[in-house]
Order: C-alpha cells, then sequence, then structure tokens
C-alpha cells in the first residue's frame, strides 16, 4: 500500500490548521494525536493490561494513586472517574515509539485513541504533521 503524503503540517494548537482526516493518512503522520491528553477509563486501563480484572472493583482514587506512582497517569478525575494518561516530557504519550512514532499497544488502545478523530477538539479531522 502506498502511503499519502501530503506537504502540509497541522498546528496542534490551531484546530483550524488541521486536515479532513482520510484513511491511510496515519501511515505517514508524525503521530500529532499521540501528544495530545488521552482520557481513559477503568475499562481502558482493563483492556491495557495495566490493572486486572480483580482489581477494577477496588476504589478507583486507590488505583489512581498506585497508577500516578508507576507513572501511568498523571491525573484523576475523581468525580467523573476519569484517568488521564502520563506523557513524556515531549508530551508524547507514554505508549509511542519514540524511534517508529506507532503506539506499541494499538491492539489495547484506549478508546479515545480508537475514536480518534471521529471525537475530539476537532471531529473529522486530525493535526497531520508529515514523519521526519
Amino acid at each position: 500500500m502506498k502511503k499519502i503524503v501530503i506537504q502540509h503540517t497541522s498546528d496542534l494548537a490551531r484546530t483550524e490548521t488541521w486536515l479532513k482526516y482520510r484513511k491511510g493518512l496515519c501511515d505517514s503522520c508524525h503521530g500529532t494525536c499521540c501528544t495530545m491528553p488521552v482520557e481513559v477509563r477503568i475499562v481502558d486501563l482493563v483492556r491495557m493490561g495495566v490493572v486486572d480484572e480483580f482489581e477494577a472493583g477496588e476504589p478507583a482514587k486507590q488505583i489512581a494513586k498506585r497508577l500516578e506512582k508507576a507513572g501511568i497517569v498523571a491525573h484523576f478525575n475523581f468525580k467523573n472517574e476519569i484517568y488521564t494518561l502520563a506523557r513524556r516530557a515531549n508530551n508524547d504519550c507514554i505508549y509511542l515509539d519514540a524511534n517508529t512514532r506507532r503506539c506499541t499497544i494499538y491492539e489495547q488502545r484506549p478508546n479515545t485513541c480508537r475514536n480518534h478523530p471521529q471525537i475530539g477538539p476537532r471531529p473529522g479531522f486530525c493535526a497531520y504533521r508529515p514523519q521526519r
């Protein structure tokens, strides 16, 4: 399959610069969406393998504390029981391979990632940046 390469660079902070998503665009992208905050729920954490089914029944705050200590979660919204995944200093998701710019847990990725860009800051558009 031939890669789609577009001479365009989106500004992550300016959604009006984002490209209309189309199949194959991710193959030549730098993985810009993987530098955005990723909100997850307990079902995502179980699928990702960082929380087991048994532990999922424990108090969410207790799970959040353990995952924060392990460097997997950066923030926990107690009211909505939404966890925000940790990111590296350069804002990359901790599950993004720095060399290949591909997700290391793709088959187990959270629903937020599965549903992007259909949902997000500008539904149907992505912050495309060509690979370097």
